[in-house]
């Protein structure tokens, strides 16, 4: 599913315009993105939460030069499901084709 069809559906279930529900759905994405650059996590009960992981500091390397890099320690942004939501994707009995393998075209 791409967010088109993300706001396609809820305009149908809902009743709301697109245009709404399209300001909607990115005002939200957009105040998770500003939420989580502050350092702060986000709780959605029933849903899960937005949160930020700390990566330790490391030295990775430049295959291309053979050059050892020294990486600093960083946060990423992470998504941590709730049980409930997580139940509710274990009682899925088949995946359906076309998310196996979604490079492939048919």
């Amino acid at each position: 599913m791409r967010k088109a069809d993300l706001i396609n559906q809820i305009s149908e279930k809902t009743g709301i315009s697109k245009v709404d529900v399209l300001v909607t759905l990115e005002t939200m994405f957009k105040e998770v993105k500003e939420t989580l650059s502050q350092g702060e996590n986000i709780y959605i009960r029933g849903f899960g939460s937005f949160i930020t992981k700390k990566r330790a500091a490391k030295i990775g390397r430049n295959i291309k030069r053979n050059v050892a890099v020294n990486i600093p320690e960083h946060f990423i942004p992470a998504f941590k499901p709730a049980k409930e939501f997580v139940h509710e994707v274990k009682k899925l009995k088949t995946v359906k084709e076309e998310q196996l393998n979604p490079d492939e075209e048919m």
